[in-house]
Formats: structure tokens, sequence, C-alpha cells
């Protein structure tokens, strides 16, 4: 019947070719892997325990200490969303937090911390809610009449 045709656990067995014997290095000149055992003559890589790194340059100076380094990028690094005091002149609205200027436009995350800088004039008293202040934002904002209210 056809369950002796039946693809099972039991009678599955490799592609044909796609599984070569072994290669037996070191047993003599009639095997074709005789003598040096496939490593050529002499030579770093032909000893025992050879194993060289990718980055090594044979001993000459490596590329990473021939460049020059410069600066420093900290690990913990906070990168803010920035918004101007002159943007508020043009909203509608007396209360801004990071969902309002999302809203606006004005930030792209409201997952990202938001600072506010001192650039322009808001003209009027607004309370402006950021995870931070410049230190002539908050005088705009306070000199006008509004509130700058910090986010933890």
């Amino acid at each position: 019947m056809a369950d002796s045709k039946r693809i099972g656990l039991e009678n599955l067995s490799p592609t044909p070719g796609s599984r070569g014997n072994r290669k037996r290095i070191g047993r003599g000149h009639g095997s074709g892997h005789g003598k040096t055992s496939g490593k050529g003559h002499k030579g770093q890589k032909s000893r025992s325990g050879a194993s060289i790194p990718a980055w090594f340059e044979g001993g000459q100076m490596p590329l990473y200490r021939r460049v020059p380094k410069r600066g420093f990028k900290p690990i913990n690094r906070r990168e803010y969303q920035v918004v101007n005091v002159g943007a508020f002149a043009e909203l509608e609205g007396t209360e801004f937090g990071p969902e309002e200027l999302k809203a606006c436009g004005l930030i792209s995350s409201v997952n990202k911390p938001v600072k506010i800088l001192g650039v322009g004039l808001a003209g009027r008293a607004v309370t402006v809610r950021a995870h931070a202040f410049s230190a002539a934002a908050r005088d705009k904002i306070e000199a006008d009449g509004g509130t700058a209210e910090l986010i933890s």
C-alpha cells in the first residue's frame, strides 16, 4: 500500500552529496593530506596553536592606534528637543506641555525630554511645562507673568 512510501522521521536521509567524509589530515602521502597536513610550508599559520586575530597587522602599528583620537562622547548624554520662547507667541492657548507641543508640531516625540531656550519673546503670560529651561527662557517667561514648571 502507500504506507511504505510515507515520509517520516524513521526514513529521512540526507540529500546525496551533501554529507562527505571528513578530511583525515596527517595520514601519509597516499591520503593527499600528509606531511604538512594542508598547511603549506613554514610560516605563522603553519605552527601549532596558530590563531591570528582579525585585527592583527603582522606587528606593524595597527590602524586603530595610527588614527588620531579626538574629543569625548559621553555615554549618558541626554538629548533634548529644543523649543524657543518665541514659538509660544504664535500659538493659541496659555498652557503648554510636551503633549501640546507635539500637537502643534514643535517637537517630534512626547517620550524625549524637552528644553525651552530663550530666543524671542512670548509676549503674554503662558504656563510652560518642560524637562529643562535655560536661564534666559525662565526669565522671559516669568517677566511676561507666566510660569515655568519643571517635569522630572
